[in-house]
């Protein structure tokens, strides 16, 4: 099968086309013939050589899949050959083919595109793990998302705001909080033009937000639990702003507020069945139903996967990027 690694770490130019063996299902996996697979900012962490995959997995980078099962493990149950299905994955996603744990994959409705449901698995985890089992967002609740117009800020956007929440974002431009309101954000800020913390106040007459979803780190951190109400949760899932800065513990102790770190790729596979198992819970009947974008905005080819990775780098693009395969 063809298939691509990183030659080195660097630019989008170290993508490197590979043939790979197919591999087989184990008892506990399926096959998946891959249709597309969603490229991540955890991708090119990894192609910076900042992210390395778990020890033992595929050197084949690549996080989530869409495709149809093409074999089915001895110990399998629920799935069979031939089902429509998208799966979270550890690495090995950019291939033709890729096994992987049963129970780590998402059923796809017939009516959904395979090419754009591959955008769904790691937005979909990730959202679902981090503001609902880590961040315990209730309805009523008011969720602050930096870097909404994402991939991850897109399905957060919907995800929460079908569980009653109300959703502030950040943004750097109008023309993407124009796209995360119509996604269903209640307000916008853009942090180029105005004082976050100052908006956040205002958005909430001073009280300010039950949870944050950060993928900033240390340059947001001060701000971040400022801008926390009485019993706050700040979610950390990612660091393009740094990885370390200084904590005001009084600051945090008197907001009686918790700072959470999380990652998804690395833990351990029984923690992402129940992840994936949440994640199945609160999206199907919002795609069955029709109610959830997927927000593709950009497709490319196989072929073509270092254009994807350049489009990437280059800030311009909202929702997701995905890669037929």
């Amino acid at each position: 099968m063809k298939s691509y690694i990183y030659a080195s770490a660097g630019g989008p130019e170290v993508l490197e086309s590979q043939t790979r063996p197919i591999p087989e299902a184990a008892d506990h996996e399926v096959l998946i013939k891959v249709a597309a697979f969603g490229l991540n900012r955890a991708d090119v962490q990894q192609r910076k050589g900042v992210y390395p995959p778990p020890p033992g997995e595929s050197d084949i980078p690549g996080l989530e899949v869409s495709g149809i099962i093409a074999g089915v493990g001895k110990k399998v149950t629920g799935f069979a050959e031939g089902d429509h299905v998208a799966a979270l994955l550890a690495s090995g996603g950019y291939a033709q083919y890729v096994s992987v744990d049963a129970s780590h994959v998402l059923p796809v409705p017939e009516q959904l595109d395979l090419t754009e449901a591959a955008g769904l698995p790691e937005v979909a985890c990730t959202v679902v793990s981090n503001i609902f089992l880590e961040g315990e967002l209730k309805e009523s609740q008011t969720l602050l998302i930096h870097g909404g117009s994402g991939g991850i800020g897109s399905m957060a956007i919907q995800l929460a705001k079908a569980a009653g929440a109300t959703v502030i974002v950040t943004a750097s431009s109008d023309e993407k909080i124009a796209y995360c309101k119509a996604l269903g954000a209640d307000e916008g800020i853009n942090y180029r033009e105005e004082d976050v913390l100052e908006r956040v106040r205002e958005l909430t007459d001073s009280r300010g937000v039950d949870l944050i979803l950060d993928v900033v780190g240390a340059k947001y951190l001060a701000m971040n639990v400022k801008a926390l109400a009485v019993g706050g949760r700040l979610v950390i899932i990612g660091l393009q702003g740094g990885a370390k800065a200084e904590l005001d513990l009084r600051a945090l102790m008197g907001k009686r507020a918790r700072v959470i770190g999380t990652t998804l790729r690395a833990r351990p596979a029984a923690e992402k069945t129940a992840i994936v198992a949440e994640t199945t819970r609160r999206i199907a009947p919002l795609l069955d139903s029709g109610k959830l974008s997927l927000n593709v905005s950009k497709i490319f080819d196989f072929q073509d996967v270092v254009s994807a990775h350049e489009y990437f780098d280059s800030g311009k693009h909202v929702g997701k990027i995905v890669v037929r395969a």
